[in-house]
């Protein structure tokens, strides 16, 4: 087994299936296009930033 393979399983924890509008998958994709990162890096950071504790 290579590395690549070690670290892929590492990230492989939960796959999810979103259903996006198309003008939301246009936004994200050009944002990915715009700062050079993968969409999934983009939400990834987002579901990160969600609270998870009400105030």
């Amino acid at each position: 087994m290579n590395l690549s393979n070690i670290m892929n399983k590492q990230w492989a924890v939960k796959r999810l299936t979103i259903n996006l509008t198309s003008s939301e998958a246009d936004k994200l994709e050009k944002y990915c296009l715009m700062t050079g990162r993968p969409a999934t890096d983009v939400i990834r950071e987002l579901i990160r930033s969600l609270p998870t504790e009400k105030t």
